[in-house]
């Protein structure tokens, strides 16, 4: 099949067309005749973003979200692949658990999906994960929403995930500190010394504080395998904003200053990646008193229009910089592949309108939850297109097949 894509934007090249050729980028520009072709509306194209942090919450909290309706809202928001995280039931401790994920994702799944397998028994911090056996179905492991502070066990896990060749992915929160910012740099200092000794590859997931980044600077210095990553939210709100408990996330919003120093180490280069950390929740358990709702907010359909506008539109993050957080710099560190417009490459391509300004809306959310702070704020860089292969998987209103 031959797809012709037109009137388009490159971030870095001139042209307004791409020609697809059964799933692949054939050219640069039309000749010949086409089975389909669609306008793009003058929108800008980048390759799908891969998401290193997600919640899918199936199986086993149904009630919040469906991998189904999750990978729609992610191809709506312009993420081709995902990162799973393993607070599901039952918990991908070991290579049964695994599979009774794995089975959906391929029958429901809109995106690619990788799973990340837990790093302790049941995400409980008291034994390891079955880590020898997983490791012929995935390489990344974490126990996220729980900090593994049992530096022991910690150190253990992390000698038996190099052995086959893995990367761990923290959160990091020192128990007994609350959701303090001593809670996040204290952690991110203790399994630094860990990271050091062993030599492991270590991921920390949604570092938000000055002090930690400064740690992963140093630590970054001195040789050791560790990166981090941002959230769009931690870049672009802060604790003064709160409203209510679409609101509450852990790591929680930080100070002003902390969104400077998040920004900061996102333009420098000591944040490597963006990621969402997309996390439903049902409308009645986010209806709760602020102190007793859950922590998460849906991030898959405002990933790119939230930092567009705040840092790309402003001039203090390039388009292209972007890209390669959600893209590039992901996919190299978890071992995954990733799109690239370039001839003889895959079509993995969207395409974000960077110049109308919108309000996001609860309505036109495409998964089971709406616990996003970013509802009611006009945004522009939402993505309105996004193919794979010769799929499209979301096309928004403004674009026509012609």
């Amino acid at each position: 099949m031959r797809i012709a894509l037109v009137n388009l934007k490159f971030p870095d090249r001139d042209g307004d067309c791409i020609t697809i050729e059964d799933g692949f980028i054939a050219a640069f520009g039309l000749s010949g005749r086409y089975d389909r072709a669609f306008d793009l509306n003058g929108h800008t194209v980048l390759p799908g973003a891969v998401d290193v942090h997600a919640h899918l919450r199936e199986p086993g909290y149904e009630y919040k979200e469906t991998i189904l309706r999750a990978t729609e809202s992610a191809a709506k928001g312009g993420i081709t692949r995902a990162f799973a995280m393993p607070n599901v039931i039952p918990v991908p401790d070991c290579p049964e658990n695994l599979f009774a994920e794995t089975r959906l994702f391929e029958r429901d799944a809109k995106i690619k999906i990788y799973p990340f397998g837990a790093l302790t028994k049941g995400e409980k911090g008291e034994s390891l994960s079955d880590i020898e056996g997983l490791s012929a179905y995935l390489k990344a492991y974490s126990d996220d929403g729980f900090c593994v502070n049992d530096l022991s066990l910690l150190e253990e896990g992390m000698y038996r995930v190099k052995a086959v060749g893995g990367i761990i992915a923290s959160h990091a929160e020192r128990r007994g500190a609350a959701d303090s910012e001593a809670a996040e740099y204290e952690a991110v200092e203790e399994e630094l010394e860990l990271v050091k000794r062993t030599g492991v590859r270590y991921h920390f997931c949604h570092l938000s504080t000055k002090r930690s980044f400064d740690l992963i600077r140093r630590a970054v210095a001195e040789g050791a395998d560790v990166t981090c990553e941002v959230t769009p939210h931690h870049l672009t709100l802060d604790k003064s904003m709160i409203k209510n408990a679409d609101w509450k996330m852990n790591p929680p919003l930080r100070s002003a200053e902390d969104v400077r120093a998040t920004v900061d180490a996102l333009t420098e280069g000591v944040a490597t990646i963006v990621a969402t950390d997309h996390a439903p929740h049902s409308a009645e358990e986010k209806a709760r008193a602020y102190e007793k709702a859950p922590n998460g907010i849906l991030g898959f359909e405002t990933m790119f229009p939230a930092i567009y506008t705040a840092l790309v539109a402003s001039g203090r993050l390039s388009l292209s910089r972007l890209s390669e957080a959600v893209t590039a710099a992901p996919a190299k560190r978890f071992g995954t592949d990733h799109g690239r417009i370039a001839i003889g490459e895959r079509a993995e391509i969207i395409a974000l309108d960077t110049t109308d300004a919108r309000r996001y809306t609860a309505e036109e959310i495409l998964g089971k939850a709406v616990n996003s702070p970013y509802i009611g704020m006009e945004m522009t860089g939402f993505n309105a297109f996004t193919m794979v292969g010769e799929k499209v998987l979301y096309k928004a209103s403004d674009i026509k097949e012609v």
